[in-house]
């Protein structure tokens, strides 16, 4: 039988030392693999204590990285407990960090277009 993990045990493991994330209703245990995160710890911690799940799909792992999950199993989330798995958001809550990125994502191609659409009109109108 599958271990079940609580939600205070879930909160107990949420330090760059132990950290469990929560996807899908699993439980998985991502400490040694944080420094490996191509997008750095910064974005699991982010995650901590909560239901990971929309954050984790809102990026679009391949499925190479969903292969790496299952050695990292830790059992299934508690049912009735104090987090309720998928209600990530709520109300007044700080945008996610998939928000954060989505709009890194618009400024990083913003920025170079309109310097190069810069850089043609001065070629174009200067010379």
């Amino acid at each position: 039988m599958a271990k079940v993990v609580t939600y205070e045990e879930l909160k107990a493991h949420s330090t760059k030392d132990s950290f469990y994330v929560l996807i899908h209703g699993e439980v998985y245990d991502v400490t040694k693999f944080m420094d490996e995160h191509p997008g750095g710890d910064d974005v699991i911690l982010a995650e901590a204590g909560k239901d990971a799940t929309q954050a984790f799909e809102d990026v679009g792992h391949s499925d190479e990285a969903r292969d790496l999950l299952p050695p990292l199993l830790v059992g299934k989330f508690e049912k009735d407990g104090a987090l309720k798995i998928g209600d990530t958001k709520t109300p007044g809550a700080s945008p996610s960090v998939s928000d954060a990125v989505e709009r890194g994502s618009n400024l990083m191609y913003f920025i170079p277009l309109t310097l190069l659409g810069a850089y043609f009109a001065w070629r174009f109108y200067g010379a």
